[in-house]
């Protein structure tokens, strides 16, 4: 069962602030001095902290939390990270109807969207073209509108902890429009024949991939990401927690995202 957590949040907010509010202006004059009823008073404590907590999930940044490895070796399993909410346009919470818009999505955004199959998920992914671009992907090389994307070998990868299971795989050095960035590419695993193809972007749509080229399911396999499904633009790690390195990894703490 899936919980939704901003609709819980505005709810509550909703709820505390209704009971405070009736209580100022139906039943306190009456009461006086005496003692307000434990409802009123949970009510009147929560609110402003729920009230400041809504807005700022929902208008300045949202936490999330990094499951899989498909942005290695820019972001890890266990990766914490803040996520810009106004970078592409403010939106109410819940229903997510942009009301203001402040900006679009560039080239090498690392971008957190509901997940076009199932909106109830939110995945994140780095943005590779945009609305009228042509993208090719054959033989582990991308192309945008006909230019291929420049990315230099580094040597292999060295992973550790959850991302051990990566080292061996070439590290490159990718710059993708104005965006400089580490990819992943694997030259022990084959490329999939259904991940090769050219594409041409709709309007009002983003293709995305994973940083980690050969361990991401994105826009290859299940297409493009609708511009209403954007939630935001990564732009920090605030905490890394690995168990299967230790736990905290206080050397990701502060780390800014590219």
């Amino acid at each position: 069962m899936h919980f939704d957590f901003a609709a819980f949040l505005v709810l509550a907010t909703a709820l505390t602030g209704i009971i405070w509010l009736i209580d100022r202006l139906a039943f306190a004059s009456s009461r006086g001095e005496g003692k307000e009823p434990m409802l009123v008073e949970y009510a009147r404590s929560f609110f402003p902290v729920l009230l400041i907590v809504l807005v700022v999930r929902s208008f300045i940044a949202e936490p999330f939390r990094i499951p899989s490895n498909s942005m290695m070796p820019t972001l890890l399993t266990g990766d914490f990270i803040l996520v810009n909410k106004f970078s592409y346009g403010i939106r109410l919470p819940v229903t997510e109807t942009k009301v203001i818009p402040l900006g679009e999505p560039e080239r090498g955004d690392v971008v957190v969207f509901r997940y076009p199959v199932d909106p109830r998920q939110d995945y994140i992914k780095r943005v590779i073209a945009l609305p009228g671009d042509v993208v090719e992907y054959r033989n582990k090389v991308l192309s945008v509108n006909g230019e291929r994307v420049p990315a230099t070998p580094e040597g292999s990868f060295v992973g550790v902890g959850s991302g051990r299971e990566m080292t061996g795989a070439a590290l490159l050095h990718e710059q993708l429009g104005n965006v400089a960035h580490k990819i992943l590419v694997d030259p022990r695993l084959r490329s999939r024949p259904d991940g090769e193809a050219t594409w041409r972007v709709p309007e009002g749509h983003y293709f995305v991939m994973g940083d980690n080229r050969d361990n991401s399911q994105d826009s290859r396999f299940w297409g493009f990401v609708p511009e209403e499904n954007l939630v935001g633009r990564a732009f920090f790690i605030w905490m890394n927690w690995d168990g299967k390195n230790g736990g905290i990894d206080f050397s990701r703490i502060g780390t800014v995202i590219h």
